[in-house]
């Protein structure tokens, strides 16, 4: 069962926030990489946005929290399924979510249905992982035209401003990962920690963290590794 619903869409500091809950406690937290790691659980993803019967239950068994895509676009769904969890929209500067998100993930997402070497998974599952990935995000969430700039910013201004409007104030925090834990440890009503707050760069090298995530099946912690 979800305690934390993260609705923010991925470059907004997600990888951060998942590695910032795990430390306080509420973990594993569920990412786009758990994804990589897992390429089987796609199918499970394909089945939601076929509107098939999904259990949630199942999808997130073993997760206290889940942030990113692919859990960002059913934001809804998980929201009316667990009532009683708290709901974190990751927020960033529109322009410059644009740019990270265009010159990471979507470049990287056009690289894999480009070349089938690249996601370091099976042909089978990257060509389902790719299309999949596709109907959530590019060509559902963005209608295909991510590349038009201003539309995308259009439907990340519109998605943030009707999880805003739909969720109530008491159960949701809007949150820039650069406030740092206060904020955050205030809405989840537990203990700021003493170590810094985890800055997770994933989009350095984003094929190289994928392949990283693939062979220890996580994103490498920054409280035990370096970033």
């Amino acid at each position: 069962m979800l305690d934390v619903i993260g609705a923010g869409f991925g470059r907004t500091g997600t990888a951060s926030l998942k590695a910032a809950l795990e430390h306080l406690g509420f973990g594993p937290c569920y990412h786009m990489f758990e994804v990589i790691a897992r390429p089987e659980r796609i199918f499970e993803w394909a089945r939601a946005i076929d509107d098939e019967s999904v259990c949630w239950d199942e999808v997130f068994d073993g997760y206290r929290a889940s942030v990113d895509w692919p859990g960002a676009a059913f934001w809804r769904e998980l929201t009316e399924t667990y009532p009683s969890a708290k709901v974190i929209l990751t927020v960033r500067d529109p322009q410059r979510w644009y740019d990270s998100t265009y010159n990471t993930i979507y470049r990287f997402s056009e690289q894999t249905r480009d070349s089938a070497g690249v996601l370091p998974v099976e042909r089978g599952f990257s060509d389902r992982f790719s299309s999949t990935i596709d109907r959530i995000i590019w060509g559902g969430t963005f209608d295909g035209r991510f590349a038009d700039r201003e539309h995308a910013i259009e439907v990340f201004e519109r998605h943030n401003a009707e999880v805003q409007r739909s969720v109530p104030a008491e159960r949701l925090l809007v949150y820039r990962v650069g406030q740092g834990w206060q904020p955050l440890c205030e809405f989840l009503g537990v203990d700021v920690p003493d170590e810094d707050f985890p800055h997770v760069n994933e989009a350095a090298s984003l094929p190289e963290l994928a392949e990283t995530v693939r062979r220890e099946g996580r994103i490498p912690s920054p409280f035990t590794s370096p970033s």
